[in-house]
């Protein structure tokens, strides 16, 4: 059973640690609680209306902790999650708007270091400039208060992970470590703003029936490597059609990106072993390609509207996705 506090709980573990210290370079350094792990939380100072947290820790079980309705900034987090075996990573990007009341689950075990950053609305127009101007793609990132926040989740690219290690690895001190941090944190946004124009929609290229037969040929062979999946590239050289056709051609045939159709067919491959009863939930996330519970965990309660582990004590006899 994994260990469950409210926000307000976890964060009053973090921010009443009697070892909470400010470092010569300004930054507010909070060992990890622990009553849950080891590790901890860098929070860096900056300009108003951006803020850099650090986190690197391990925790000793499964912890979830219960999020109630929130006002939400934007924030994207780059997270590196490090086993015995191997090294994954995932980035997140939310937009402005309303978070709903969540429960999210973060395994233990495992090394998670990450880089979180929030953006104010105001800083974020700011730095874009004119917010008219902005393509139709990255709109949902600046909703109202009453809206529901757009998240999105996806596989970093390598100029990230480079953009990572650098923020990581910051090599200065005082106003030039403040400059060089603050460049780096929009690098960032720009390359995620880049990522996220490129899964958007594009012009439509006409299919010939060759073009959909070998696209339904990529769908089979996501379908049979769902825990190690090619990469576009790869995937497109293997059916042998250029990467663009592919992309723009999946969501002709399946209604969805390439990583989309991927996602979905973990999900419902999830759900069958879940249903089955004969595997744990861990066991189901690793089974389908997914090296963090939570993250499995959230991407579950998403697709089928319960807990992972609800759903297989349940095994409901009929359960469609929302």
């Amino acid at each position: 059973m994994p260990i469950t506090l409210s926000q307000a709980d976890y964060w009053e573990l973090i921010d009443t640690s009697p070892e909470a210290a400010i470092a010569p370079n300004g930054d507010s350094i909070c060992p990890f609680p622990a009553r849950l792990g080891e590790g901890y939380y860098r929070s860096v100072p900056l300009s108003d209306g951006l803020d850099l947290e650090i986190v690197d820790y391990r925790l000793q079980d499964d912890v979830a902790v219960r999020c109630g309705d929130r006002t939400h900034p934007l924030e994207y987090t780059f997270e590196q999650t490090s086993t015995a075996s191997k090294s994954t990573h995932r980035y997140h990007v939310c937009g402005s708007g309303l978070a709903p009341e969540e429960l999210w689950h973060t395994a233990g075990r495992a090394r998670i270091v990450s880089v979180n950053v929030h953006i104010e609305p105001t800083a974020f127009r700011q730095w874009i400039g004119d917010t008219d101007a902005l393509p139709a793609a990255l709109k949902p990132l600046l909703r109202s208060p009453k809206q529901e926040y757009y998240q999105q989740s996806s596989v970093p690219s390598a100029p990230m992970q480079t953009v990572f290690q650098q923020i990581l690895h910051c090599p200065y001190q005082g106003f030039t470590r403040r400059l060089y941090l603050e460049g780096k944190l929009w690098e960032m946004m720009t390359l995620i703003l880049a990522d996220m124009e490129e899964d958007a929609p594009l012009l439509a290229p006409v299919l010939k029936p060759d073009d959909v037969e070998r696209i339904h040929y990529a769908g089979e062979i996501l379908r049979s490597q769902l825990t190690n999946p090619p990469s576009l590239l790869g995937l497109a050289r293997q059916v042998q059609i250029n990467d663009h056709k592919l992309k723009v051609g999946f969501r002709q045939v399946f209604g969805t990106t390439v990583f989309g159709y991927l996602h979905d067919c973990r999900m419902e491959k999830s759900r069958q072993l879940l249903e089955s009863g004969s595997i744990s939930v861990g066991g189901a996330a690793q089974s389908v390609g997914f090296a963090n519970r939570s993250h499995f965990a959230t991407a579950f309660r998403k697709k089928f509207g319960m807990n992972p582990s609800l759903y297989r004590k349940c095994k409901p006899p009929v359960f469609r996705a929302s």
